[in-house]
């Protein structure tokens, strides 16, 4: 459970990506160990980066996000249209990630359940203070560290398709397949689809 992880800075060293955990996501699927992930990714450069030195720090993060699901995620993911793939990866980001998933509880839920809700840049100012005062391991971070994250958590909203555009801010309300939506809310995570905005007709 995300309440019981430690909090983190991670996501300064990876995003959205997209590609890259619907890649992982295969290999799982086709049972390859995490070593196994590891040396195909480092080694064999299947992502075929110019340098590896990137996916060096998001590859540890990318894995414990994939891990974070069970195989019908996972092969919703392949199998389903991009949005609902989007959905979940954005899904196991707040799964992963402790501050990140709060972020998406505190700031992210109230703003999309009232239509034209803009997320400014003082809101995530604001979730960052707070969150220093509460927490020692947030206020000790760098300043050039939370400058990063606040910018990573607006960059992934973007990519995620909550946030409408970087210069309106508008937040909007991810559109959620059925399935999905029953599935999460089956296996316990109704907090998170909530968050992503979708609590209409669910029971």
């Amino acid at each position: 459970m995300v309440k019981n992880e430690k909090y983190s800075s991670a996501l300064t060293g990876s995003g959205f990506m997209m590609y890259e955990f619907k890649q992982i996501i295969s290999l799982k699927l086709e049972g390859l160990l995490d070593k196994e992930i590891r040396a195909k990714v480092l080694d064999d450069n299947i992502f075929q980066y110019k340098t590896i030195t990137g996916i060096q720090r998001a590859f540890p993060y990318l894995l414990k996000r994939v891990n974070t699901l069970d195989e019908t995620l996972m092969q919703m993911v392949l199998d389903e249209d991009i949005e609902t793939a989007k959905v979940i990866n954005l899904y196991s980001i707040m799964k992963a990630d402790r501050l990140f998933n709060e972020f998406m509880q505190e700031v992210v839920k109230e703003k999309v359940e009232q239509p034209g809700e803009v997320l400014e840049k003082k809101d995530i100012n604001v979730f960052f203070a707070d969150k220093a005062e509460q927490v020692e391991f947030i206020n000790n971070l760098a300043e050039s560290t939370v400058a990063r994250l606040k910018a990573q958590y607006s960059t992934i909203l973007l990519e995620a398709g909550m946030l409408k555009d970087l210069k309106t801010r508008e937040i909007q309300r991810i559109v959620m397949d059925e399935q999905l939506t029953r599935y999460l809310i089956d296996i316990g995570d109704r907090l998170y689809v909530e968050a992503l905005g979708e609590n209409e007709g669910i029971s």
